[in-house]
């Protein structure tokens, strides 16, 4: 995908919200590296934004990480996420939408996104309704310079059209596999994020 630079402006609850976008983005992109251990292995078990609601999630999200092992964790993303033929889980929007791949959502996200001014990285193999794909969008519209397109109205409707109408179907979908240990834990905490936001903007609309 091809953004605008993010913004480097002094840490606050906005920048907190776009990491957060950021981090979960790359758990679901591709498993989790040393250097992503690593972070694990010393994070803090207090809640990444603030909001009681997130501690427990991301305080089992930490544990979870410090069980597992670089080697332990790409077996499971491939089991669910790379299976031959059909995998056990879908992490696209247009799955969950229509029933199948490369579907109307799809081509409505792309328009969406054009007019945002944002492009696809043709190196990228996952196409735009990808879970990672979808929260670095998001991330963008929290974080970046453009005050024309990174804003809270533009980050309201994007939410609203794009993430909340599936993420949570995905979530859900990653509880029903027995194998599912890190992608569980991730899953949680992105269920309760989404949460968050949602009620965010909906008092953003009374």
């Amino acid at each position: 995908m091809t953004t605008q630079p993010i913004s480097t402006e002094p840490f606050s609850e906005e920048i907190a919200r776009a990491e957060l976008y950021g981090l979960l983005a790359r758990l679901w992109f591709a498993p989790p590296d040393a250097a992503l251990f690593e972070q694990f292995s010393v994070a803090v078990t207090e809640a990444p934004e603030a909001g009681g609601y997130l501690e427990a999630p991301w305080q089992a999200l930490v544990a979870t990480f410090r069980e597992m092992t670089v080697e332990s964790a790409a077996q499971e993303f491939a089991a669910l996420f790379q299976g031959v033929g059909k995998p056990e889980v879908f992490a696209y929007g247009s799955y969950f939408l229509a029933g199948f791949m490369n579907e109307k959502p799809l081509a409505q996200l792309r328009t969406d996104l054009a007019a945002l001014g944002l492009t696809r990285d043709s190196a990228q193999f996952e196409t735009e309704d990808h879970i990672a794909y979808v929260f670095e969008v998001m991330r963008y519209l929290i974080a970046g310079d453009d005050a024309g397109v990174s804003n809270l109205e533009q980050q309201r409707r994007f939410f609203r059209n794009h993430v909340q109408t599936w993420v949570e179907q995905l979530c859900d979908a990653v509880d029903e596999q027995p194998g599912a240990r890190l992608w569980r834990a991730i899953a949680a905490m992105t269920r309760a994020f989404m949460l968050v936001e949602a009620q965010a903007f909906d008092l953003l609309e009374t």
